[in-house]
C-alpha cells in the first residue's frame, strides 16, 4: 500500500488521524514541522503528503514550495482558514487540494484516495499511441512527460491530468465542472477556483507569455478551451 507523509504540529489530530489512514492499509510517516516533512521525503518512498499549513518553522506553504523543486507527488493542505483567498495561496504554492478544519476523517481519506488514484493511474490508459502533439507541445502519455519546443515541463499529477484531459479534447471547449469531474473523478461542487488555480500554474510552465497564450485559453462565461494545432 502507498506510504503517506502526515505533518501537523497537533499531535492530536497528527495521532487520531494516523489511526483512520492506518485502518486503510496506508503506511504512514508523522512530522510535526516542514522541516521534519522534507527530511523523511528524502529517505522515504511517499506518494501523497498532507500537510498543515500554521506550523513553527517552516510552515506548509513554504515547505509545499520546497517539495515542488524536487517532487510531483500529491499534497493535501490542511487549515482552518476556509477563506478563498488561503485557498487560492495553497493552491498557488503546488497543493493539489486543500481541506478545511475542522474536518471528517473520511473526507479526508477519500481526498487521498482520489489524489493518489490520480497519481498511479494517470497517463496509463486511453491514448494507446502514448503521444499527443499538439504544435509544439508534446506529451508523452506512457512516461507521463510533458515538453515545449522540445524542452521538458514539470507539471503535478493533477496539474498533468488537466493537461492531457484538455489536449485529448483541443478544440472544445470544456466547463471548470467538466474538467474537474474528468480529473478528480468526483462530483463538482463550488470547484471553479480549484480548476481556475490549476490551469493558472499550467499556463505559467507551457506558455510563453501566459498572459497572451497560444495553447489553454479562456472562454469567457463557459469555460476553458485547448487550441488545436496541426
Amino acid at each position: 500500500m502507498p506510504n503517506i507523509l502526515l505533518c501537523d504540529d497537533d499531535r492530536e489530530i497528527l495521532d487520531s488521524t494516523e489511526v483512520y489512514l492506518k485502518n486503510e492499509s496506508y503506511t504512514v510517516f508523522k512530522a510535526t514541522n516542514g522541516l521534519e516533512a522534507l527530511s523523511i521525503l528524502e529517505d522515504n518512498e511517499i506518494q501523497c503528503v498532507v500537510l498543515d499549513i500554521m506550523m513553527p518553522g517552516l510552515d506548509g506553504l513554504a515547505a509545499t514550495a520546497k517539495i515542488r523543486e524536487n517532487y510531483n507527488i500529491p499534497i493535501i493542505l490542511l487549515s482552518a482558514k476556509s477563506e478563498d483567498a488561503d485557498k487560492i495561496s495553497g493552491l498557488g504554492c503546488g497543493a493539489d487540494d486543500y481541506v478545511t478544519k475542522p474536518f471528517n476523517p473520511l473526507e479526508l481519506i477519500a481526498r487521498v484516495k482520489s489524489q493518489i488514484r490520480r497519481y498511479t493511474t494517470l497517463g496509463s490508459i486511453d491514448d494507446k499511441e502514448g503521444l499527443i502533439i499538439n504544435g509544439g507541445l508534446k506529451v508523452d502519455t506512457d512516461a507521463r512527460e510533458v515538453f515545449v519546443d522540445d524542452e521538458p515541463v514539470r507539471l503535478t499529477a493533477t496539474e498533468y491530468g488537466i493537461l492531457e484531459y484538455l489536449l485529448k479534447n483541443r478544440g472544445h471547449v470544456l466547463t471548470t465542472s467538466q474538467i474537474y469531474e474528468a480529473v478528480w473523478k468526483e462530483p463538482s461542487f463550488q470547484v471553479e477556483k480549484t480548476v481556475t488555480v490549476h490551469i493558472r500554474r499550467i499556463r505559467e510552465k507551457i506558455e510563453i507569455d501566459p498572459k497572451y497564450p497560444r495553447y489553454l485559453k479562456v472562454v469567457w462565461g463557459l469555460g476553458y478551451k485547448m487550441e488545436k494545432y496541426d
